[in-house]
C-alpha cells in the first residue's frame, strides 16, 4: 500500500512532464533558471521549518556528508574503481541523489512522520555540497586546490548556493515572531517546487524517446557503472555507516532510502549551466529515476527484513 501511495504521487508528475516535453523541447531550460534561483531556496526553507531546526537535522546532514565523501574518495582513490567512472559529471551523478524532489516524497509515502527530519537533514547536507563544489568541478576541472582564484570561486559558490540561501532564510524566519504563520504559508510552495522538479524529469523522458534504439544502448553502457553506484553502491555505504553507529531503525531507513534516491536533478542543471556532459547527465537522471521505481521498494524490503 505504501508503494502505491508513492507511485500515485510521482507518476502523474512524470507523465505531465513527458507530455509537455513532447510538444516543447526547451521548456525545461526555461523552468530550470527560476527553479534554481528562487524555487530551491523557498522549498528548502519550507521543509526545514516544517521539520524543525533541531539536532537530528544536523546529525543526518553530517552522516550524508560522510557517506557521500566516502563514495567520492573510493571513486578517486582506488585505481580499479576509479577507471570505472572517469567522467566527473557521472561521478557527481553517482554520489548525489534527488533527495529533495524524489527522496522527500518517498519519505512521506513510505516512512512514519518522524522520519521526515532525517530525510531533510540528508537532503540539506547533500544539497549544500553539490551546489557548492559541483559548479566548480564541472566548469573548471583543472584548477589547483591551492589557487587563490579557486578558493574565491569556492566561497562565492557557497554563498550563492540555493541551499545556503534556503538555510539562511529558514534561520531568519525561525527566529522571528511570525515563525508558525510563515511555516504554514511556505509549505504549499515547497511542495509545488517538488512537483515542478519531477515534471522536468518527465520532460527529459520525452527527449530520450526520440532517439533510436542503438543510441539508447550506447547511452546505457556509458553510464551503467554510475547508475549501479548510485542506486546500490551509495545505499550500501550508508547502510554500513548506519549499522556501525547503531542508528535507530527509523533514522536508518530514512538515510538509506535517501542514499538510494536517483541521480539529483542538480547534476543536470549544473551540467547545463557549464555546457558540459549534458547528454550523460540527462541519461543518468532519467534512467536512474526509472530504475528507482524498482530499487527503492527493494531497499525498503531489505531494511525491514
Amino acid at each position: 500500500m505504501e508503494v502505491i501511495f508513492l507511485l500515485a504521487e510521482l507518476i502523474p508528475c512524470l507523465l505531465i512532464g513527458y507530455l509537455l516535453g513532447r510538444f516543447k523541447k526547451n521548456l525545461s531550460l526555461t523552468i530550470s533558471s527560476p527553479l534554481i534561483n528562487y524555487g530551491i531556496p523557498i522549498s528548502l526553507m519550507g521543509l526545514l521549518l516544517k521539520s524543525g531546526l533541531e539536532l537530528p537535522l544536523i546529525e543526518s546532514a553530517a552522516l550524508a556528508l560522510v557517506a557521500i565523501g566516502s563514495l567520492m574518495t573510493i571513486l578517486n582513490s582506488f585505481i580499479g574503481i576509479k577507471n570505472l567512472i572517469l567522467n566527473r559529471t557521472l561521478q557527481l551523478g553517482s554520489a548525489f541523489g534527488n533527495t529533495g524532489y524524489f527522496g522527500i516524497p518517498v519519505s512521506l509515502a513510505l516512512l512514519p512522520n518522524q522520519a521526515l527530519i532525517y530525510s531533510i537533514g540528508f537532503d540539506l547536507g547533500a544539497t549544500l555540497v553539490i551546489w557548492s563544489i559541483g559548479p566548480l568541478l564541472l566548469t573548471d576541472p583543472s584548477k589547483i586546490l591551492t589557487s587563490n582564484k579557486y578558493w574565491k570561486n569556492f566561497i562565492k559558490a557557497i554563498f550563492s548556493s540555493p541551499a545556503v540561501k534556503g538555510l539562511i532564510g529558514a534561520l531568519i524566519v525561525h527566529s522571528s515572531p511570525w515563525n508558525e504563520q510563515i511555516t504554514v504559508f511556505l509549505w504549499i510552495p515547497s511542495r509545488i517546487v517538488i512537483v515542478l522538479a519531477l515534471v522536468i524529469v518527465g520532460m527529459r523522458l520525452s527527449w530520450l524517446r526520440k532517439e533510436n534504439l542503438s543510441r539508447k544502448k550506447i547511452q546505457i553502457m556509458s553510464i551503467k557503472n554510475a547508475l549501479i553506484m548510485k542506486l546500490f553502491g551509495l545505499p550500501v555505504i550508508m547502510l554500513i555507516i548506519s549499522t556501525a553507529f547503531r542508528l535507530p531503525n527509523v533514522m536508518r531507513e530514512a538515510l538509506v532510502l535517501q542514499s538510494a534516491a536517483p541521480t539529483a536533478i542538480s547534476v543536470l542543471l549544473i551540467s547545463q549551466a557549464a555546457s558540459r556532459d549534458e547528454e550523460e547527465a540527462t541519461s543518468l537522471v532519467v534512467l536512474s529515476t526509472i530504475f528507482a521505481f524498482i530499487s527503492i521498494p527493494t531497499w525498503l524490503m531489505i531494511l525491514r527484513l
